[in-house]
């Protein structure tokens, strides 16, 4: 089991920001894919963003397109998703997420993840 640590959510107010990260372990090589997924009260979870261990290729769910960026800082052995002009439809638990398959398909589905965070919430509220 691969463990994944999230921080940095809390409560912003609308159009504010937070930045979250994704700690990994460092024995664990920068070669899988990481991503951001979220869950509202209700709802399923939603893949938010992703970035591709084969080039850094980046892809965002058309809900958070150009306000949401996601990073990764290998040295750190840590993935961010910077969240800028957050709405109260931002509000849910985010979980980082990893493949076990080496240079994977960068993909926003939550079954293509084999390894899961413990989830940090965030809520948009004034």
């Amino acid at each position: 089991q691969v463990q994944l640590v999230e921080s940095g959510g809390g409560l912003a107010q609308p159009g504010g920001s937070l930045r979250l990260s994704c700690t990994y372990p460092e024995s664990r090589l920068p070669v899988y894919n990481i991503a951001w997924f979220r869950q509202a009260p209700g709802k399923e979870r939603e893949g938010v963003s992703c970035i591709s261990s084969s080039d850094g290729s980046t892809y965002y769910a058309d809900a958070v397109k150009g306000r949401f960026t996601i990073s990764r800082n290998i040295d750190k052995y840590t993935v961010y998703l910077q969240m800028d002009s957050l709405k109260p439809d931002d509000t849910a638990i985010y979980y980082c997420a990893t493949q076990d398959q080496m240079f994977g398909p960068p993909v926003l589905k939550a079954d293509a993840y084999n390894h899961w965070g413990q989830g940090t919430q965030v809520t948009v509220s004034s």
